[in-house]
């Protein structure tokens, strides 16, 4: 672990610069090395040892140095007392459920989360394992009261949610969570710590894919989990040691570099998203636009409370237009690409059609199919003219 720290007396930039990072002791390289080593040197004495614990080096899967190096510098950034790093997003928010859930506890949910919690908390551990489950719309405080119930141990929240864009207020629903005895888990992927700190707004748990915004350059896949000290450590001997889902080397190295330029980055993403958004709020074509940044999305208010520097890169809209157009308009983009994932440095766009199996849990202006799009650090006036040619070749909109 660093010898140095960047705690809340240096600001954000600093702290994405150098918490995590220190002189290498063995070579004077300014920068931490790659360790690929998956074994590392015992004590003298070994049968002292647990072996199911984290914390020191002894076995990659108990934590390499790369990942504790990451996690120093991801607590710093989220301002919590621990992180524990995973292999992807899907692993961080597995190791939550697995550790702090039973058979026959209950657990709350946003009606908008990412398709993986979605099947989760929606079939697999309610029929493998007996744990109860309630969809909620978590922008209703008063529908997310109702739901609690006296074996409620959990309310996971996603915010904004994937892939609606839906804002749910952090601070009030941790205050429900607690009332009832129960934990706050809120999976801050698209919005990441630059923009928002989930724990500063009484979460317990802050859960990101690090495959996205942290890494940012789409080489590299992981997920991590933010928390209280004795919370993370039961995830890293139950879930990580245990159920195996580690970060390699190598990746925890890239997310490390990336993790760098995060502020610089979202920035931009910040900027250039709600230029688009606006820019497509103007249209005719557009049937609508879903972005936090925008008067009229109805969480914008909320958002604005919770998010400081701005709403991130992520929006929703849908043309005036059928399901081929919908296609066609994804076939004449020159600079956005049609892909998944998002937080990027290069724009992504997926389209999502009208047979999504949770359509039912989404407003109505989406059931014609929309886009999900991820604007990246291109010039904004490159991304709109993009979105502006390839509107005039579908016949959506007049040719300048």
């Amino acid at each position: 672990m660093s010898e140095r720290k960047y705690g809340n007396e240096f600001g954000f930039l600093t702290q994405a610069v150098h918490a995590g990072n220190d002189v290498d002791k063995d070579t004077g390289a300014i920068k931490r090395p790659i360790t690929m080593a998956n074994s590392y040197e015992l004590p003298y004495d070994p049968a002292e040892l647990n072996w199911s614990s984290a914390g020191k080096a002894l076995y990659t899967r108990n934590g390499g140095s790369n990942q504790q190096y990451l996690q120093e510098k991801l607590s710093i950034l989220e301002g919590g007392e621990d992180c524990v790093a995973l292999a992807s997003g899907v692993a961080a928010l597995s190791a939550v459920f697995f550790t702090l859930l039973k058979s026959g506890d209950h657990v709350i949910f946003s009606n908008i989360t990412y398709i993986a919690v979605y099947r989760l908390l929606n079939e697999l551990l309610p029929s493998k394992y007996g744990i109860e489950t309630t969809i909620v719309d978590t922008a209703d405080l008063d529908a997310v009261k109702a739901a609690v119930r006296p074996n409620t141990r959990l309310i996971h929240i996603e915010t904004p949610g994937n892939p609606t864009l839906k804002i749910s207020d952090i601070e009030e629903i941790a205050k429900i969570a607690h009332d009832a005895g129960a934990l706050l888990s809120v999976d801050n992927t698209f919005a990441s710590p630059y923009n928002q700190r989930p724990l500063e707004l009484g979460a317990d748990l802050s859960i990101e894919s690090l495959t996205k915004y942290i890494n940012g350059h789409g080489d590299a896949m992981g997920g991590a989990v933010i928390g209280s000290k004795a919370i993370i450590d039961k995830i890293k001997s139950e879930a990580m040691i245990n159920n195996g889902g580690v970060l390699s080397p190598f990746n925890a190295w890239l997310i490390m570099r990336g993790a760098v330029t995060l502020p610089l980055r979202m920035k931009q993403h910040n900027d250039n998203a709600l230029k688009v958004a606006q820019f497509l709020e103007s249209l005719d074509a557009i049937r609508f636009v879903s972005y936090p940044g925008l008067e009229s999305h109805p969480g914008h208010s909320i958002a604005k409370k919770q998010m400081k520097n701005g709403y991130s890169g992520v929006l929703a809209f849908g043309l005036k237009a059928d399901h081929d157009t919908h296609n066609r308009f994804v076939g004449y983009l020159e600079v956005i690409t049609s892909a998944v994932s998002l937080g990027h440095d290069e724009s992504l766009i997926v389209f999502l059609g009208e047979d999504d199996e949770r359509q039912y849990l989404y407003p109505k202006e989406f059931h014609g199919g929309f886009f999900r799009l991820s604007i990246g650090i291109e010039d904004s006036e490159d991304i709109i003219y993009d979105i502006q040619q390839s509107l005039e070749k579908v016949g959506l909109l007049k040719k300048r």
